[in-house]
């Protein structure tokens, strides 16, 4: 895939979570998440928790560059997306899109027949890249309750 800076290829490759590109996204990412929502209503992944073995972690890259990050969590019945976050000067290049294919392609590769994700209501552009993605909107799922401050989405892999 062609975008990201100048015209560099974007890849996206499986990646340790707690390498400095990966972590420095991660961190900003878990900033941001802290800045706009209660402790009870934050629910991402410490970087620990996403070495897991049923965690697929995937950074995206053009050159040595971190430019997004984004997991897939295997769950019971359904594959969940985690930790999806581009860097700020790398938004609007596709990086994000790049992800979730990855994560699509890698749940259909586990047999996993749903993709689901939940997202912070205030996170606008988050919830616009998800429908363009073929997400709609569910409601709670897993260990979820309803809240004020979340979004919960899924999409079909069954074609």
């Amino acid at each position: 895939m062609t975008g990201g800076k100048g015209d560099s290829m974007i890849i996206v490759e499986t990646a340790d979570p707690a390498a400095p590109g990966p972590r420095a996204l991660l961190e900003a990412s878990h900033a941001l998440m802290e800045s706009l929502f209660p402790p009870e209503d934050n629910h991402y992944l410490l970087i620990d928790d996403l070495k897991k073995p049923n965690i697929h972690f995937f950074a995206a890259r053009a050159g040595s560059e971190t430019l997004g990050t984004g997991a897939l969590a295997a769950k019971d019945g359904y594959g969940e997306i985690k930790s999806m976050f581009t860097a700020k000067s790398a938004r609007g290049q596709g990086v994000a899109a790049a992800l979730i294919r990855q994560i699509e392609d890698t749940a259909r590769e586990l047999g996993l027949p749903t993709l689901k994700l939940e997202t912070g209501n205030r996170l606008h552009a988050a919830h616009r890249l998800y429908e363009r993605q073929g997400f709609t909107l569910c409601g709670p799922f897993g260990a979820y309750i309803a809240n004020e401050s979340s979004l919960f989405m899924e999409k079909s892999l069954c074609d």
